[in-house]
């Protein structure tokens, strides 16, 4: 342990006090730390080797990857550092905007974790081991049994769900607002070896691509960052042709108010018949909601909505 002084002047970093606090939740690689704080992975990398040096934190390999936790002399009741881990629970322990969004990308990171067959199967299902299966390999293989369209993804962000649409499209059409967000949705794609993703800067309300030029639309988590959500469905059926498909995931309506000012939400996601009634508004039928995703004990619900343009 480092002398007082410097271990005050080391605490006193905010980003190092909720890297302590979410490690005292769940060790951590240090991709999953970048994810949970939305830190880049060189700072989270920096910050961990400090407190590693303080004897805060140390690593534990865990399979094949190297994860970061508390140090357990930190935790040890009547231990040598008791008193500093009293204080510093009592410290992290008032829930802030900042603190709630952390934990929402915490559970994220752990369901990301089980999101396999082995957390869905049931009964005599639990008992059978079969290496390799995954929601994700099956998602990718249902891609292989839909035809070759071209693709908008509206809203793209980061890239994940573009890259997984362009592994069964012809082509994708990537847009985003954000020009940072776009380099590295593009980056990701380099990495990966995508070509036929075109990578567009455009907002959601005018979107640039030409009118009847597509076969589906996405959008992604995207309607509730949009300052008209009507406008954008509006212009998702511009740019389908007819007969083509909208597909969107969104979160059902809540009360997490810390979603604006943390993560620059919109709007406190749709009730279910609101965003059916918002589609069919902007000129879609066949309009299908219900519920994509939903964890016990987690705040967020996903929709998952279609409609045919007509």
């Amino acid at each position: 342990m480092i002398d007082a002084p410097a271990l005050l002047r080391l605490l006193g970093d905010e980003t190092r006090l909720r890297l302590i606090r979410v490690l005292g939740l769940e060790p951590l690689n240090v991709s999953e730390l970048t994810a949970v704080l939305g830190v880049a992975q060189s700072g989270v990398s920096r910050h961990l080797g400090l407190l590693k040096d303080a004897g805060l934190v140390e690593e534990q390999r865990a399979g094949t990857f190297t994860v970061h936790r508390l140090h357990p002399d930190l935790q040890v009741p009547g231990g040598p550092h008791a008193g500093l881990w009293t204080w510093l629970q009592a410290e992290l322990g008032r829930r802030t905007a900042e603190t709630k969004a952390d934990d929402a990308r915490l559970a994220e990171v752990r369901r990301l974790r089980k999101d396999s067959f082995a957390q869905h199967r049931t009964g005599d299902e639990r008992r059978q081991l079969v290496p390799g299966r995954s929601w994700p390999a099956w998602s990718r293989a249902l891609g292989l049994l839909l035809p070759a369209v071209d693709v908008a993804d509206l809203g793209c962000g980061e890239g994940y769900l573009t890259i997984e649409a362009a592994r069964w499209a012809k082509r994708v059409i990537a847009v985003d607002r954000s020009k940072d967000v776009l380099a590295r949705a593009k980056a990701l794609a380099a990495r990966r070896r995508i070509r036929n993703i075109t990578w567009k800067l455009g907002d959601l309300a005018h979107v640039p691509v030409p009118t009847a030029s597509v076969d589906v639309a996405l959008l992604s988590q995207a309607l509730h960052h949009a300052e008209n959500p009507s406008a954008a469905l509006s212009e998702a059926r511009r740019i389908l042709r007819p007969g083509g498909r909208l597909v969107v995931l969104d979160l059902r309506r809540h009360d997490e108010t810390w979603v604006r000012a943390t993560l620059g939400d919109r709007w406190l996601g749709f009730d279910d018949d609101e965003l059916k009634t918002l589609i069919a508004g902007a000129g879609f039928e066949d309009v299908v909601v219900r519920v994509g995703a939903r964890r016990l004990g987690d705040p967020f619900t996903v929709l998952l909505a279609s409609g045919r343009a007509r």
